[in-house]
C-alpha cells in the first residue's frame, strides 16, 4: 500500500490517541512542571547510567562466562548504581537482533556465551529487573530496532535467525547487517520481538539508542531500491519516506507498549544534534558532521514536539566550548524544544571521555561534567542526566562521577515519572 500525507497525518492522530489515553494525566504538559529557577522543587530526577552488551563494552566483561559470574558481574554494576545514588539503570537487552532473555522471535545473544543461540543457562533481563528493583533502582530495557550484526556474513547468524530466513529484509551497510526500516513486516517483526520482553517483565521502560537508518558511510549506498518504489509512491523524496518509517514506528511501539503495560515509559536517546542552525534555522548553533533529521531519518524534535514519547535523551557528548557542538548551546536548545510538551527531557553525558587522553583538555579535567549539570540547573525542562556508560561508573578514571555526586547527588532522587 502506498502511503500519501493524507493516510500518514491519519495514522499519526490515530496511534497518538492510543499513546495520550492510555497514558492519562501523564498527558498533560504542565503536570509536575517546576517553575523556572526552582529546581529544588522537581518532583523527581533522572540519574541514569547505560549499561551496554554489545561486544561486550560494559558487561559480561567478556563472552562465555559461568551463569555465576554473569550474575556476580551484573549485581556489582547494579550495586555500583546505588553506592553513586544513581535511580535508573538502562541495560541494553537486545543489542543485535538477539535476545538477554528466552525470546521466541530471536536467539539468545553472542554476548553472553560467546555463541550465539546457546542458552546461558539463566534469565539476564528477568534477574536484572527483579534485583534492580530490590535496590529500588528502575531498570529500562534498551533495544537496538534494525541492527541486526556488525559483520556483512549472513552464514555467521545461527541457522534459525529470522534474518536468515528472509534474507529480503536485510541490507549490508558500512561493514555491518541491518533490518531494512522500510518494510512493514520489517517493523511489524522488531516491534513483536522488542515487545516480548515488556510482556514478560515489568520492566520500567522501554527505551532505544541513536540507530535508527545507519549513520552514513563514505562513498556507500543503502539499498532500499525495491522498498521505495513498492511503498514511497507518496511522498517527495526518499528522505521524506524514510523519516516516515521512523516515525511509524516510534508512534506504533510507543502505542503499543502502553497497550501492554500502560505504567510503562518509552523513551528514546538520540544522537545529541537534530539539525545545524546552517541547514534550518530551526535548528542549533552547531556545525556538527552529521544530522539526525538528515543522516538518520529521525525527527526527534517532532518526537518531542508531538508528546509522542515519554521522555527523550539527547547525547550531548560534547564540552563545554567545543566549536562544532558546544554543550553549552546545545543544552538550551533542547530546553527550548521540550517546553510546553509531555515528553521529559534528561541529557546524556559522556563520562567514558573523562580523562581519556584521546579527548581535549576540557576532559581531563575532573570537573567538567559537573559543569554540565550545573548548568543544566538553569534549565526547569531538564529533568536529569543519564551517563555513558557502566564501566566508566565503576573505573572513575579521574574522579569525574565522585565529583558529579558529591556537588549533585549528595542525596537519594526518584527518577521523574
Amino acid at each position: 500500500m502506498q502511503v500519501g500525507r493524507l493516510s500518514r497525518r491519519a495514522f499519526a492522530l490515530a496511534a497518538l490517541s492510543t499513546l495520550t489515553s492510555a497514558s492519562g494525566a501523564n498527558a498533560s504538559p504542565a503536570q509536575g512542571a517546576a517553575a523556572p529557577g526552582a529546581p529544588g522543587r522537581r518532583a523527581g530526577e533522572m540519574r541514569g547510567v547505560w549499561l551496554a552488551t554489545v561486544q561486550n563494552r560494559d558487561w559480561p566483561s567478556r563472552p562465555g562466562m559461568t551463569a555465576a559470574e554473569q550474575r556476580t558481574e551484573l549485581l556489582a554494576h547494579l550495586d555500583t548504581a546505588v553506592r553513586n545514588r544513581l535511580n535508573t539503570v538502562i541495560l541494553q537487552v537486545r543489542p543485535t537482533a538477539d535476545a538477554l532473555w528466552p525470546s521466541p522471535y530471536e536467539p539468545w545473544s553472542q554476548f553472553l556465551t560467546g555463541t550465539q543461540g546457546v542458552a546461558p543457562g539463566w534469565d539476564p533481563l528477568g534477574t536484572a529487573v527483579a534485583e534492580a528493583h530490590a535496590r529500588g533502582l528502575e531498570l529500562h530495557a534498551w533495544f537496538n530496532p534494525y541492527r541486526v550484526a556488525n559483520h556483512t556474513d549472513p552464514a555467521r547468524l545461527v541457522a534459525s535467525h529470522p534474518a536468515r530466513r528472509h534474507p529480503d529484509w536485510v541490507v549490508p551497510y558500512g561493514g555491518k547487517l541491518y533490518y531494512n526500516p522500510g518494510l512493514p513486516e520489517v517493523r511489524a517483526f522488531v516491534q513483536d520481538a522488542m515487545l516480548d520482553a515488556v510482556r514478560k517483565y515489568p520492566v520500567d521502560a522501554v527505551h532505544f539508542d541513536d540507530y535508527f537508518y545507519p549513520y552514513p558511510v563514505a562513498g556507500q549506498t543503502f539499498d532500499d531500491d525495491a522498498a521505495f518504489d513498492r511503498y514511497g509512491g507518496g511522498f517527495t523524496d526518499r528522505a521524506a519516506w524514510r523519516r516516515d518509517n521512523i516515525d511509524r514506528l516510534v508512534l506504533e511501539m510507543a502505542a503499543r507498549v502502553k497497550r501492554i503495560r500502560p505504567a510503562t515509559r518509552f523513551g528514546i536517546s538520540p544522537f545529541g544534534v537534530w539539525r545545524n542552525a546552517g541547514t534550518d534555522p530551526l535548528g542549533s548553533d552547531t556545525r556538527a558532521g552529521v544530522q539526525t533529521y538528515d543522516d538518520l531519518h529521525a525527527d526527534t524534535r517532532k518526537w518531542v514536539r508531538e508528546g509522542w514519547i515519554d521522555y527523550l535523551v539527547p547525547q550531548l557528548y560534547w564540552n563545554i566550548g567545543f566549536a562544532a557542538a558546544d554543550y553549552a548551546k546545545l543544552l538550551p536548545w533542547w530546553a527550548e524544544a521540550a517546553r510546553g510538551s509531555r515528553t521529559k527531557l534528561y541529557l546524556g553525558e559522556a563520562l567514558y571521555k573523562a580523562g581519556d587522553p584521546a579527548q581535549p583538555a576540557a576532559w581531563q579535567d575532573p570537573a567538567e561534567l559537573s559543569r554540565h549539570l550545573t548548568l543544566a540547573r538553569g534549565h526547569a525542562e531538564v529533568r536529569g542526566h543519564v551517563f555513558f556508560a557502566a564501566k566508566d561508573v565503576a573505573a572513575d578514571r579521574i574522579g569525574a562521577m565522585a565529583r558529579v555526586v558529591a556537588d549533585h547527588y549528595q542525596r537519594p532522587a526518584k527518577p521523574p515519572r
